[in-house]
């Protein structure tokens, strides 16, 4: 697995480096057929010295995206509250991935593009992705694997585009756009 670090606001050592190589290289043997991972180390101007350093640890695996995002007083600790959250994120994928009999090609989603906006006051963060269509469990299974309350995807069913979220009360909903 060729995991990708990158660091913001603080410098990446070789220490820190070889540490989440040591440690991060132990993902193949938990999830097989790992196309992409990536790492991004954060330094944060916080009060709280609990919340100064923020990784967020992404996997893509056959087309699922696995997310976890940790913080802590030092980069070595929220390394590894991040790596438990994804041990944990990759046992709920497995098991999650024994009960489907989809082919593993429709599985496929095209790689994600985020772009960060500077420009504008309440827009801060793009994201670019590819639909393909899944029905509405196979987007709830991604959303939470996500850790989202929400995700847009295209309805295999109807051919359009739908949103299911999260609802108060733990169950989901689904918006069906119509246009007028």
């Amino acid at each position: 697995m060729d995991l990708r670090i990158t660091s913001k606001n603080m410098e990446l050592s070789d220490n820190i480096r070889d540490y989440v190589d040591k440690k991060a290289g132990r993902l193949d043997r938990y999830l097989r057929h790992i196309d992409e991972a990536s790492l991004e180390l954060t330094r944060a101007s916080s009060r709280s010295a609990q919340d100064r350093h923020i990784a967020q640890l992404t996997v893509r695996v056959r087309g699922t995206i696995l997310r976890a995002e940790e913080t802590a007083a030092d980069v070595f600790t929220a390394f590894d509250a991040v790596l438990d959250k994804m041990y944990r994120q990759i046992m709920r994928y497995k098991t999650s991935r024994r009960g489907r009999r989809r082919p593993q090609e429709e599985d496929l989603m095209p790689p994600i593009e985020e772009y960060e906006e500077e420009a504008g006051r309440q827009i801060v963060r793009t994201k670019r992705f590819l639909v393909l269509p899944m029905s509405e469990e196979e987007a709830a299974e991604q959303m939470e694997l996500l850790g989202h309350d929400f995700f847009l995807f295209l309805n295999a069913n109807t051919g359009d585009l739908n949103i299911i979220y999260r609802r108060r009360d733990g169950d989901y909903g689904l918006i069906e756009p119509e246009l007028a």
